[in-house]
């Protein structure tokens, strides 16, 4: 599990996707979601705009990750 440090209050799902470099560019983001399975504490969720906070596990294409705060 990789930890991903934020310094704002929550991350976007889109957001998440460019940070981590999964897509180049933003507007890749839309497909990318509709084309992967992404679990958020566990939960399917592909909606671009999805608020994740500090504590929240994310799994995309079997990688997971962990949002921390700075």
């Amino acid at each position: 599990m990789k930890d991903v440090k934020i310094t704002t209050e929550y991350i976007t799902l889109g957001q998440l996707v460019k940070f981590l470099s999964l897509v180049g560019s933003g507007g890749e983001v839309k497909f990318f979601l509709s084309e992967n399975e992404i679990l958020i504490n566990g939960e399917i969720d592909n909606r671009r705009g999805r608020k994740i906070y500090p504590n929240d596990l994310v799994a995309i294409n079997n990688q997971r990750y962990k949002i921390v705060s700075k």
